[in-house]
């Protein structure tokens, strides 16, 4: 299976059962999504949540209203607009970098926030991986426990290997 569908998949699936468990009630609402994003438009992050939605029947224009607040690569910009998704009462505030959520968790405490993060419990977004608490949940895409066994495996796959290269934004959490 495609890795960018499957990911894509799994993230939309949080937001309908952390968001919508009403949705067999509730088929006509038309629901609001509002998503924070640090950097500036197209983002292939934001096709792929958009596919995953449409694949399980929820189509822009159609039954949900996405928001899109884009601080165009200016992170001071970032309180500002997670304040505006608060301000338009969306349903769910879809934060897809650790920035971005750390700026909506600081928005809001009762709109519930969908994060792909680096690492929340290490930044402390949420309290745990199995209960995060609060408002918030979603993905973390780094896990500190891992790090050695994906050395390990790369170094199974290129046994020639002599050295590794981490390239990471000094300025995120």
């Amino acid at each position: 299976m495609n890795k960018k569908i499957t990911l894509s998949f799994i993230f939309t699936l949080v937001i309908v059962s952390f968001l919508f468990p009403e949705v067999l009630q509730a088929a006509a609402k038309m629901h609001r999504i509002g998503i924070l994003w640090p950097d500036s438009p197209p983002s292939p992050r934001i096709e792929e949540f958009k596919q995953g939605l449409r694949d399980i029947g929820y189509i822009e224009g159609e039954n949900i209203v996405i928001y899109y607040k884009y601080a165009n690569g200016k992170r001071d910009k970032l309180p500002a607009l997670a304040a505006e998704l608060v301000d338009l009462n969306v349903d769910v505030i879809v934060a897809l970098t650790t920035i971005a959520a750390e700026h909506a968790k600081k928005a809001t405490r009762t709109i519930p926030i969908v994060i792909v993060s680096g690492d929340p419990v290490g930044t402390g977004m949420v309290s745990s991986y199995a209960r995060p608490g609060g408002n918030i949940t979603g993905l973390a895409s780094f896990a500190p426990e891992l790090v050695g066994k994906r050395l390990e495996l790369l170094k199974e796959i290129v046994p020639s290997l002599k050295r590794v290269s981490v390239i990471w934004d000094a300025e995120g959490p």
